[in-house]
């Protein structure tokens, strides 16, 4: 079937794309030959393509347009701030209002204990200050050689240097010569697709044991910390059985180093608390935020430090490390904003208490499609595993991507819900309602049928 004709304007700007733009996670070949969907408006839940199609997004932009598109309070907070004070850094002895009202703010919001940010731009931003922070820290223990970072294969940190290799992500280390010295890896908590024959419970403890192998192997002496994502969300929503945290947490306790807790993706309500180590009663001594902290308005992020940790920190002069737009006012008005609306509204109570058990409900029954082999999820965070056996969890052949023909699938249908290799992932607006949950759920199992029509004949 032929594809339908673009409007003059698209294929302007798909040009535009072609000639001048780098995007990220692509393949420039590929796209330069098919040319982007240019998104145009959003509102709610829903985006607006330049055909006019409109969309359910599922994924609420990358994981973070908390409660949607289109709230006028946030656009406000941003224009009232450019007027005030644009812009200022926060070096060489000097603060403004926003961001020492948000840190604030956000202190109030993290587990006990921890009462001290330092403000980036991003979440890669976050874990690169964080790997510099643990190492002075350690250093100013007096213990300069606890260097060793473990983290988890199949995590993801973000793509700087250093955020790409905290990542446990093969395709982004074989570009770049990456991981750096110093960084590690352990096995990841994927029960359906790396748990063979145990059950989830002893498959659990087995990936949790696998990090004291890990500590002892390196020793206790070289190993500064270990960093981890609550759930793991771009290696495809893993939610880890209920044994793991719990051991993780008495392994810990066992040994001289720090934890970090990557909240970027589960940070500001995703799960239903107002973070994933909440959420698991984990204590983490550093936590890694972005994304829900703005609602993705506008771009920041940050590292939440423990006291014990800041004391240290405190008492060993200048940290010197920074970037130009840390802590940038605008961005912290938004953050402000955005975190009153979550607040004020309940949205947090709402997630937990109502529409986030319906999301759940509604995802699992996907299950009895001949294509699911399992669906898995927290809070707004949903996976649909595709498989070409239900009771072996085999996978189709490496020729045949089930998840990209259903992500296709999805995009011509109204609906965005991303795959991770043949593990389509969710993780809508906090504030979709339960008739735009049923519309979700219609339209991925209708993506899901046409998926099957191609690859099962």
């Amino acid at each position: 079937m032929n594809a339908p004709s673009k409007s003059a304007q698209t294929l302007k700007w798909q040009a535009l794309s072609r000639d001048h733009h780098l995007a990220p996670f692509s393949d420039y070949k590929q796209l330069g030959e098919n040319g982007p969907r240019i998104i145009t408006k959003a509102e709610g839940v829903y985006l607006w393509d330049s055909e006019g199609h409109k969309i359910l997004d599922g994924m609420a932009g990358l994981w973070c347009v908390a409660v949607g598109y289109g709230r006028e309070e946030l656009v406000q907070a941003a224009s009232k701030q450019m007027r005030e004070l644009p812009f200022y850094n926060t070096f060489f002895q000097t603060a403004h209002p926003p961001v020492l009202e948000l840190a604030q703010a956000i202190s109030e919001l993290a587990p006990e204990g921890m009462n001290h940010v330092f403000f980036t731009g991003s979440g890669s931003e976050g874990n690169d200050t964080m790997l510099r922070l643990v190492r002075h820290y350690w250093a100013l223990k007096g213990k300069p050689e606890k260097k060793v970072i473990i983290g988890r294969l199949n995590g993801y940190h973000g793509s700087t240097v250093a955020g790409a290799s905290l990542g446990g992500m093969k395709a982004m280390h074989e570009q770049g010569d990456l991981p750096i010295p110093g960084i590690v890896h352990i096995a990841q908590p994927y029960w359906f697709g790396e748990g063979g024959d145990m059950t989830p419970e002893a498959f659990g403890i087995w990936a949790a044991e696998e990090l004291e192998k890990k500590i002892l192997e390196v020793g206790q002496d070289k190993v500064a910390a270990f960093i981890a994502e609550p759930i793991q969300g771009a290696g495809g929503v893993i939610v880890p059985p209920d044994s793991y945290w719990p051991k993780v947490r008495e392994i810990l306790a066992k040994y001289e180093i720090l934890f970090v807790a990557d909240e970027v993706i589960c940070g500001f309500g995703r799960t239903g608390e107002w973070f994933g180590s909440d959420y698991y009663g984990n204590k983490p001594d550093l936590m890694t935020i972005a994304k829900g902290l703005t609602s993705g308005y506008i771009p920041m992020g940050g590292l939440i430090v423990s006291d014990e940790v800041f004391e240290t920190v405190n008492a060993g002069g200048d940290f010197n490390h920074g970037f130009t737009y840390s802590g940038h006012p605008v961005a912290a008005a938004v953050g402000l904003e955005n975190i009153r609306i979550l607040r004020e509204e309940k949205i947090l109570e709402k997630v937990r208490e109502e529409t986030a058990p319906y999301l759940q409900k509604r995802l699992r029954e996907l299950a009895d499609h001949p294509l699911v082999g399992e669906v898995r999820g927290v809070g707004m965070l949903g996976a649909i595993e595709l498989v070409k056996d239900k009771a072996t969890r085999a996978r189709f052949p490496g020729e045949v991507s089930a998840g990209m023909v259903c992500r296709g699938h999805c995009f011509e249908n109204g609906l965005i819900m991303r795959a991770v290799g043949d593990t389509m992932i969710i993780s809508p607006a906090l504030v979709i309602s339960k008739e735009e949950i049923d519309e979700l759920v219609t339209k991925a199992r209708l993506c899901l049928d046409l998926t099957a029509r191609d690859i099962l004949g």
